[in-house]
């Protein structure tokens, strides 16, 4: 009996953990997806360096959304603890988190979309140089 009680015990602390831990590491939403990986490995074009650019950006921009939300949540928390009770603090520290998350992901998403940004423009700069080069381009043919 007791064996069995430890080992629910056990499952419960189990679950309950990961319910706190999932949405910190879950709290940007997928980024990469299989498609997106896809597009970034074959990207090889200025259009295609440009699409993979602006959905980091536009994913940047949701998780913006998302942060102010939370920033939002960890006011009301700090000026109404009497409200939660005993979880005023869990709350406040969860929230904590969840915000330097965002902050960190938003950060990295934008750096990886102006990385982007940067092989395109020197794809377009690599490209006029080539057409510069070409003797028809030259000459006017």
């Amino acid at each position: 009996m007791e064996t069995k009680f430890l080992s629910m015990l056990k499952a419960i602390s189990l679950a309950s953990l990961l319910g706190i831990l999932s949405p910190i590491a879950t709290a940007a939403g997928p980024l990469d997806t299989p498609e997106i990986a896809a597009a970034v490995e074959t990207a090889s074009t200025q259009s295609d360096h440009e699409a993979v650019a602006r959905h980091y950006e536009e994913a940047a921009a949701e998780l913006q959304a998302k942060l102010a939300e939370k920033e939002e949540l960890l006011e009301h928390y700090e000026d109404k603890p009497y409200l939660y009770g005993r979880r005023a603090q869990d709350l406040q520290s969860h929230t904590h988190a969840l915000i330097r998350n965002y902050k960190k992901t938003v950060k990295e998403t934008m750096q990886v979309a102006a990385t982007h940004r940067q092989m395109a423009a020197k794809l377009n700069t690599n490209h006029a140089a080539n057409d510069a080069q070409r003797p028809d381009a030259v000459s006017g043919l």
